[in-house]
């Protein structure tokens, strides 16, 4: 760092020149945690696909640890497969290399799909999803915001208990739709709040990791909110459950 000191006429350059040396020291600690947190995503599908595939040389085998091995391998290399399809699309998201495709539909019926999409797995849990909509037409880009719904309605799958709730409403007030997606889920931390939008941030690593989570889904849900000039936000408690809530401007 520069030395400044009172009255020196390049005090404010040297000052300048620190802050900028302090932001770019920053950065590159951000860019050192982005190539860490991608290369241990990376590794750990890796080391599962060769480890198993080391034993499935054993002739010895039976068929349903062969099976076994072979699900683990299949489940692996599509988490893998996940993970880079998604940094591709954040990617392309934050370089502005993916422009927006907008057209006109009903939103509505578009989380009505996605629900039902997801349905064998609500399903699996015995889980109460009640959806409570207004008829409301949108324009904007159908296909990521498909993927918005999906990963918030996923999330809130994958983190609530069996026989739990989840109960979705959209309503319009104004020029403003809201979105609110509510679970009685595990709950989320005060201490982990402020960072569920950080890109590999994981409330819970242990659980996360054995559900197939790599942390990049709420970065992109939160990218696509403000592409298309809404916002993002979250009430949690420890115990009792989450709710997402996206406004979006109607245009």
């Amino acid at each position: 760092m520069l030395e400044t000191r009172e009255h020196d006429p390049l005090s404010k350059l040297a000052e300048s020149v620190n802050k900028m040396a302090r932001e770019l020291g920053s950065m590159e600690n951000l860019r050192q945690d982005f190539i860490s947190n991608v290369s241990h995503e990376i590794q750990s599908p890796l080391t599962s696909i060769s480890g198993f595939a080391t034993l499935l040389k054993n002739d010895e085998l039976s068929a349903e640890q062969r099976a076994h091995y072979l699900d683990v391998i299949e489940t692996e290399s599509m988490r893998l497969s996940k993970l880079s399809d998604n940094l591709l699309k954040l990617s392309s998201l934050e370089n502005n290399l993916h422009p927006l495709t907008l057209n006109t539909f009903r939103m509505d019926k578009q989380i009505q799909n996605t629900a039902l999409m997801l349905e064998p797995q609500w399903l699996k849990k015995q889980l109460d999803l009640s959806l409570h909509m207004e008829k409301i037409s949108y324009t904007g880009d159908e296909i990521l915001l498909t993927q918005v719904w999906v990963n918030l309605l996923h999330n809130a799958i994958k983190f609530t208990p069996k026989q739990g709730s989840i109960e979705v409403s959209l309503t319009q007030e104004n020029n403003e739709i809201i979105l609110c997606i509510t679970d009685t889920g595990v709950g989320i931390s005060d201490e982990d709040k402020p960072h569920v939008f950080e890109r590999f941030y994981k409330t819970d690593k242990s659980r996360d990791r054995s559900l197939g989570g790599n942390g990049l889904g709420l970065s992109l849900v939160k990218k696509t909110v403000e592409l298309h000039d809404g916002i993002i936000a979250m009430e949690s408690t420890i115990g009792k459950g989450t709710t997402f809530i996206v406004k979006l401007p109607k245009k």
